[in-house]
């Protein structure tokens, strides 16, 4: 595994071996993921929930993201994810010292999250959602971001799943603009509907 594209381009990420709770998203996906989002990753805050190795939003942040927040519950993916932060972005000087932010937090509890260290962005412009598959934490975690205040008029939400997996058409706030498929991995691509009112 490798960062794509961007200030870190080439640089290796380090990964977990054989493991139950963190499953990397394969370069090839990752690399077609980061091409629909496009320019829309300049500047953005991203939130990366199920960060596993970091893969994916270390991959934002070499692409010109602002800010990436990592979420994870388990303690060795935290670790990996703030060693391949350290190893690919240590000598970059166009990276602020805040421009990752790695939070331990259980999912599953929702997103009340906190961060003692540095504050945290009130809305994110793109949410990357990657749980291991077919567990039902994709779903229940869209729920959450539906309900949650982390949204503005144009959030773009990417759930990463199963391909055999259905996920809805539609929430209360988001609706499923398109879907990918890439072998056995598919994502899914959320918006906010124009005519929802966001508090």
């Amino acid at each position: 595994m490798r960062i794509i594209s961007g200030l870190a381009r080439g640089r290796k990420l380090f990964t977990p071996g054989q493991t139950n709770s963190i499953r990397p998203t394969a370069d090839r996906a990752k690399e077609a993921l980061f091409s629909i989002l496009g320019d829309k990753i300049y500047s953005a805050n991203v939130l990366d929930l199920y960060t596993g190795t970091g893969a994916l939003g270390l991959e934002a942040l070499s692409r010109g993201a602002r800010q990436v927040v990592m979420v994870d519950c388990h303690q060795k993916a935290l670790e990996i994810a703030a060693r391949n932060y350290a190893t690919c972005f240590q000598n970059i000087e166009d990276i602020d010292k805040n421009a990752a932010i790695i939070i331990k937090h259980d999912l599953r509890r929702g997103l009340q999250l906190r961060s003692p260290k540095s504050p945290l962005p009130e809305h994110f412009d793109i949410i990357l959602l990657d749980p291991p598959y077919g567990k039902n934490l994709v779903l229940n975690s869209l729920k959450d971001i539906d309900n949650s205040s982390l949204l503005t008029g144009d959030t773009i939400i990417v759930a990463e799943e199963a391909s055999e997996e259905l996920l809805p058409d539609s929430f209360a706030k988001l609706f499923l603009s398109g879907q990918r498929k890439y072998g056995d991995t598919s994502f899914w691509f959320y918006k906010v509907k124009e005519n929802y009112e966001l508090k």
